[in-house]
């Protein structure tokens, strides 16, 4: 399995520092974990800014980064404990932070109090995710006080802070050669489950029967969690776009429409299919579906470099506007439905966002106000959707309540682009055939 070498979390560490100003501080705390009920947790999740710099993965830490020393990381974090790894499991304790991290100095957390006003001394300004944590920032502000009470002897405290995920969110967009190999192979795992579950699929069964094979195939390959909340909506729950509940029984001649994939190393994938519950598309599920996937198709083929981030979802719309008028579903100029947004009855979301170390990964959409050209080493989904809600008027009857979403995770290539989760069958004929198969 790849992993990130230490090596690489290094040179991110100095590619940061060489952007901020000199004589200052970064320091990004890590996530904390949460209460689920009472006296139970939810399963922890690093922050992601914190992962992408150190790689250490506990709670109850802190990242420290001197512009003054890009070769060296401070980490706090807590101290190894007998008693609580025989109920919790190891800890990397302070030694281990410097031998497995690559921390040049480690403390315990419970020092950070002491510590953090010497360390923010006669520094100019503060790095760290402004606003992210309100506990967090008032802390910080005790420590700058302790600081600026010292002004008498000479001390002088940090005159500016500044939000530090603008220029690491920009550095996160382009993804490494190591970070690519461990996507493709969360994309693989995703696939496997959806096919998978595809297979499953029959009348009687309910929505979570499917949801239960993405997760039995995630667990087998390696993958603890998804990287989001598992969608297994069917016949018009296909049409709630961020449906969860997965609880309703799977009809015979309805469509199911599973939007899922897995957390690999804190690396998401994120994967739609649509595909009938019986195994065979109606006639007017199988116009709908045709029309949905020439659109993912044609936004597919306009990726490459250079490309405006929007001209996929532009593409999307003017295919899937064309289609429905040519269904009967809108009426009119397909120019002036996509003018006056006619479109968004049926087609209401856009058509992908960046992924990453988060699902809805981090990244300007806009440069200077315009689209952002897409460059090599970007990773984006491309999901078109065409959802025809039950209560719509003026469509035919047979297209109501069917709602379809095709979604591919693709990454931006020199010459073009790379369909990373292309192997979960999306044609008609291939989900039709895999189906009869089983």
């Amino acid at each position: 399995m790849t992993v990130i070498a230490q090596k690489e979390f290094a040179a991110r560490r100095k590619r940061l520092l060489k952007q901020l100003a000199p004589n200052s501080l970064v320091i990004i705390p890590s996530a904390q974990e949460l209460v689920r009920s009472r006296d139970t947790h939810f399963p922890f999740r690093q922050d992601s800014d914190f992962l992408y710099l150190s790689g250490f993965d506990e709670p109850e830490s802190l990242l420290l980064l001197d512009t003054s020393k890009p070769a060296q990381m401070t980490l706090f974090c807590r101290e190894r404990d007998k008693a609580m790894e025989i109920w919790n499991g190891p800890r990397a304790g302070l030694e281990g932070a410097k031998r497995d991290h690559g921390a040049s100095e480690s403390f315990a957390i419970q020092e950070l109090d002491k510590r953090m006003p010497g360390l923010l001394a006669n520094r100019e300004r503060v790095y760290l995710p402004l606003g992210a944590d309100a506990a967090f920032d008032a802390r910080l502000q005790s420590w700058l006080e302790r600081v600026r009470s010292q002004s008498r002897a000479g001390v002088q405290a940090p005159t500016a802070l500044e939000d530090v995920r603008k220029p690491l969110h920009e550095m996160r967009l382009f993804k490494s050669a190591a970070e690519l190999k461990i996507m493709r192979e969360a994309a693989r795992i995703s696939a496997r489950a959806h096919i998978a579950a595809m297979q499953a699929s029959k009348p009687g069964l309910h929505e979570y029967h499917l949801e239960a094979a993405l997760q039995k195939v995630f667990l087998e390959h390696g993958s603890r969690f998804p990287a989001y909340g598992t969608i297994v909506g069917s016949g018009a729950n296909a049409c709630i776009l961020h449906y969860i509940n997965n609880t309703a029984a799977l009809r015979d001649g309805d469509l199911v429409l599973i939007d899922a994939g897995c957390e690999l190393q804190g690396y998401a994938s994120d994967i739609t299919r649509t595909f009938p519950v019986n195994g065979r598309f109606s006639d007017a599920q199988r116009a709908l579906y045709a029309l949905c996937l020439k659109a993912q198709l044609a936004a597919i083929n306009s990726i490459r470099p250079g490309v405006s981030w929007n001209t996929p979802h532009d593409v999307t719309v003017k295919v899937i506007t064309e289609g429905l008028v040519k269904l009967g579903l809108l009426k009119g100029k397909p120019k002036d439905l996509i003018k006056n947004g006619a479109y968004r009855d049926f087609y209401m979301h856009r058509a992908g966002h960046w992924l990453g170390l988060d699902v809805h990964d981090v990244g300007d959409y806009k440069v200077n106000g315009k689209w952002r050209p897409f460059e090599p080493g970007m990773v984006l989904t491309v999901e078109p959707g065409i959802y025809v809600s039950p209560t719509q008027r003026a469509v035919p009857k047979a297209f109501k309540g069917i709602g379809i979403r095709i979604e591919d995770d693709v990454v931006v290539t020199k010459t073009g682009c790379d369909v990373l989760t292309g192997d979960v069958p999306k044609t008609i004929d291939a989900i039709e055939g895999l189906m009869a198969a089983r």
